[in-house]
């Protein structure tokens, strides 16, 4: 774990933009206008998809894919200038809120910058072409991070936008050397003092199979030598698995358990159940009970919580990365009262340092716990909206359900669950 990662990280609760589809111009200036609504439903920072110049040989779709970068010291005119990006940020400052962007350093356009300057520093084929090792990435080349000039130029990035951003999410940052990331963590904090550092991280399938490829596969065990904060792909297979009738709940939860015994006492874990690269929430938990239980849940969870733009309207379609797409914000219901409230309810310190639990219960219910210090917030959710008698072994009486309007009463250690989120904190001496 970086050893100077802090568990306030854990009551956090992170936006995430894509520019080009956020809104109907697609441009900075139309996602700064947007910033009191954002801080307004609770976000303490926005992380935005790449925001530099995309690569145009070999490009997806209409318009290229974010993630095919060409160059990474300018921004992708299509969003507006640079000055239009610094003063969004420094907006974003003054809403109180903290700005990250996307790194994306395995791997770049065909006609990046970099291939046309340094091209020594990239992975060639045999045959001495540009190339990339993951077949289906058709518009990128790997870099090669053999090259120490690389590293050089990477960091000195790295250290420029730090003069401007809070901190980094790192695309694939297992597929990048654990040493060149505590090098640039340790460099960029001379620039950034408390630069916050996210990983995407990787599902385990996808880093076995890489390993066994000869590729650079790291563990988010590793990865917590260099980062604040994982992905929680690690179980994510499970959450995908037990929505598909696949496995039962327990074996999920058990999942989420194990995370508390395998990785550091300040683990902090990106807790989310949408993201660019998954399927919209509303889209696979189609029933608006259940969605609201698992919205309930993904905040209560130990972690720092992630919504992706449009996942407060109940967004079923997920934007292409790929063309124009711009989010649909009248497409469902609206999330945002109860999202502000769960935001609210996460700030509690109770969130950041705790004893962790989640029990599997008949009828699809999840029964979660955090402990400390003779406080305990306890959380009912029924994932398949159904009502049910739960016994949650607390003292009888009236609690204010954090998780919606009025009140909840405790009767023989159980709560009648109507198949809304319940959540009570408890204060026992």
């Amino acid at each position: 774990m970086a050893e100077n990662t802090s568990k306030a990280w854990r009551n956090q609760v992170i936006y995430s933009v894509y520019v080009r589809n956020h809104t109907a111009e697609g441009t900075f200036e139309a996602v700064r206008r947007d910033l009191a609504r954002i801080k307004a439903l609770g976000a303490d920072i926005i992380w935005f998809l790449p925001v530099h110049p995309i690569g145009e040989k070999g490009h997806k779709g209409t318009l290229g894919c974010p993630y095919a970068i060409r160059d990474y010291r300018a921004v992708n005119p299509e969003y507006g200038t640079l000055d239009d990006f610094k003063r969004l940020v420094d907006d974003i400052h003054a809403h109180g809120m903290k700005c990250i962007i996307d790194v994306v350093y395995n791997h770049t356009s065909p006609d990046s910058w970099l291939a046309q300057h340094h091209p020594e520093w990239f992975y060639h084929k045999p045959d001495g072409s540009f190339g990339n090792r993951i077949g289906d990435w058709s518009d990128v080349i790997d870099l090669d991070y053999s090259q120490p000039g690389l590293w050089e130029y990477q960091i000195e990035t790295l250290k420029y936008w730090a003069s401007i951003v809070d901190g980094f999410r790192c695309d694939v940052a297992p597929l990048v050397p654990i040493a060149f990331w505590r090098r640039a963590r340790g460099e960029v904090e001379a620039v950034r003092p408390g630069c916050f550092w996210l990983a995407e991280s990787v599902e385990p399938a996808f880093l076995v199979e890489n390993r066994a490829r000869g590729m650079i596969g790291h563990s988010d065990s590793e990865l917590y030598q260099a980062f604040d904060a994982c992905y929680d792909y690690d179980i994510f297979p499970q959450y995908q698995m037990y929505l598909k009738g696949e496995i039962p709940l327990c074996t999920y939860t058990e999942s989420i358990n194990r995370q508390e015994y395998t990785y550091p006492d300040n683990y902090v874990k990106l807790r989310f159940l949408e993201n660019h690269d998954q399927s919209r929430a509303a889209f696979v938990i189609p029933d608006e009970k259940s969605l609201a239980n698992w919205t309930a849940f993904l905040f209560f969870q130990k972690g720092i919580t992630l919504v992706y733009g449009g996942q407060e309207a109940s967004c079923t379609h997920l934007p292409s990365l790929f063309d124009r797409d711009p989010v649909d914000w009248k497409s469902g219901r609206d999330l945002s009262p109860l999202m502000q409230r769960l935001t609210a309810m996460k700030r509690d310190a109770l969130f950041a340092d705790s004893r962790y639990f989640v029990q599997a219960l008949p009828r699809g219910i999840a029964r979660a716990e955090h402990t400390a210090d003779g406080a305990r917030m306890v959380g009912v959710f029924s994932l398949r909206g159904e009502a049910s008698l739960v016994a949650v072994n607390v003292p009888d009486g009236v609690y204010e359900n954090l998780a919606g309007d009025g009140t909840v009463e405790v009767h023989g250690g159980k709560i009648a669950c109507s198949g809304e989120p319940v959540i009570i904190r408890v204060c026992e001496p």
